[in-house]
């Protein structure tokens, strides 16, 4: 009986780690492009340990010890141990429930873990550290310099992007006005949505200019990683400076020649918030 549980365990383990081989190979294609070195070198790490802890147990020492031989009992016992081993031994029943108990323990210990935002931010900002950003149409909900001189309103679903970069990037917010009553609404509407309050981004990052000229020479000057706007012909313009730039328009633009351009309808659909 002894020898029977000892051999189950044994294929119990190998089964499992058939399994666990499989999983840590498609683990490994996506952690590491996901996550940060010093987090991926401790998976690694944990998986080596696991493997290693794995091959330890499948050697036969381990499981098979020098078993004494019992002598005067073979008559009472033996039809104990044939009922035991039809038992563990069932064809098709025992193989199809062990393989079903190894690949349950090992899909729930790979359960899939979803990206924080912040790691989605760092991700598609591919580790950019500063951030130029247009206001109107993009953290507004009004599309133009005149509708600022009646109100100004921020996006509620691209606040906790917004935030979010605030965190990682040294972000400048900057727009095109067109009297000083629209620069304060502008700042007043920022100030009540929180933005300010996060420490990531202060009143003096907001930077206000009269023409389209002067806030495409903010970019230039400031030199980000990043520049978000959704005027193409500043887009255009600007490729040949800024490393990357998303150009955010709610209709399908024109397809660029620069690799560095990248499109999608609004900020918060492009880091995948909707």
């Amino acid at each position: 009986m002894a020898e029977s549980s000892k051999e189950e365990l044994l294929q119990l383990i190998k089964r499992f780690g058939a399994h666990f081989t499989v999983k840590m190979s498609n683990l490994f294609s996506v952690v590491f492009y996901n996550l940060d070195s010093r987090t991926a070198v401790a998976i690694a790490g944990l998986a080596v340990a696991v493997i290693f802890t794995w091959r330890l147990l499948q050697s036969p020492n381990a499981v098979q010890g020098r078993q004494p031989k019992r002598r005067g009992t073979q008559a009472s016992s033996s039809s104990v141990n044939s009922l035991a081993d039809t038992t563990l031994t069932s064809p098709g029943v025992s193989s199809s429930s062990e393989d079903s108990r190894a690949q349950n323990v090992v899909d729930d210990f790979f359960q899939p873990v979803k990206p924080t935002l912040g790691q989605i931010v760092r991700q598609k900002l591919c580790e950019g550290r500063k951030v130029t950003c247009r206001l109107v149409g993009v953290i507004l909900e009004e599309s133009s310099p005149e509708d600022l001189q009646k109100q100004a309103t921020v996006r509620s679903s691209v606040l906790e992007v917004l935030l979010e970069i605030t965190k990682y990037c040294d972000l400048y917010l900057m727009e095109r006005i067109l009297d000083d009553e629209s620069e304060k609404r502008v700042l007043l509407a920022l100030e009540d949505a929180g933005i300010f309050t996060s420490g990531g981004l202060i009143k003096d990052k907001v930077l206000f200019c009269s023409t389209e000229n002067g806030r495409m020479s903010f970019v230039r000057q400031l030199e980000p990683d990043w520049h978000i706007d959704t005027n193409p012909e500043i887009i255009s313009q600007l490729a040949r400076f800024i490393k990357y730039q998303l150009h955010v328009s709610p209709s399908r633009p024109p397809e660029t020649n620069a690799a560095s351009v990248f499109t999608a309808p609004s900020l918060e659909e492009f880091f995948g918030c909707i």
